[in-house]
C-alpha cells in the first residue's frame, strides 16, 4: 500500500542519511517493500522530499517542511485516512486507526514534530503516544480534532 510505503520512507530518511534513490530502494526492499528506482522516484516527488546538507559535505533526503508547524499535506492526509478515534489516559494519548494503518499514522504524527509528543508506539490499529503532560494531552487532542475537521 502506497500510504504505508510513504510512511516507511519518512521513517527511513529520518533514521538514516540516505543520499540516493538506489539506497532508499535498498532500504525499502529490506523492509519488505518490493520497489524499483522508478517507484522510489515517484514517491520522492509525491512526498516532496528534498536533499539537504549532511555530514562530511554529502547530501541526504529530507522532508520539505511547510510553514504550517512543519506539517505537509501528506501527513495530514495519512492522519485523516487512518484515524478512527482517540482517548486519553493521563499523559498517554491512545489513537485507534483503520486496521493496518497505525504505523503510517504514527509515522505521520512523529513527522509533524509536535513538541507535546515524546514518542509513539504503533501496533496494527492502535497507537500509544507518550505526551509530556496531561494538559499537553488535552491540547494535542484539540490539535488533532482541528486537523480532522478541516
Amino acid at each position: 500500500m502506497k500510504v504505508n510505503r510513504h510512511a516507511k520512507i519518512v521513517e527511513l530518511i529520518n533514521k538514516y542519511q540516505i543520499e540516493t534513490q538506489d539506497e532508499l530502494a535498498e532500504y525499502l526492499n529490506e523492509a519488505g517493500f518490493k520497489v524499483t528506482q522508478a517507484t522510489v522516484s515517484r514517491d520522492i516527488r509525491d512526498l516532496k522530499l528534498t536533499k539537504v546538507p549532511a555530514e562530511n559535505g554529502r547530501q541526504k533526503y529530507a522532508v520539505l517542511q511547510s510553514a504550517q508547524n512543519g506539517m505537509t499535506e501528506k501527513y495530514v492526509r495519512i492522519l485523516r485516512d487512518g484515524f478512527s478515534s482517540m482517548d486519553m489516559a493521563q499523559n498517554i494519548l491512545v489513537l485507534k486507526t483503520v486496521s493496518g494503518m497505525a504505523m503510517a499514522v504514527a509515522a505521520a504524527l512523529d513527522a509533524m514534530n509536535w513538541n507535546e509528543i515524546v514518542g509513539c508506539i504503533a501496533g496494527d490499529d492502535t497507537i500509544m503516544c507518550a505526551v509530556r503532560t496531561v494538559d499537553d494531552t488535552i491540547l494535542l487532542m484539540e490539535k488533532i480534532k482541528k486537523l480532522l475537521e478541516q
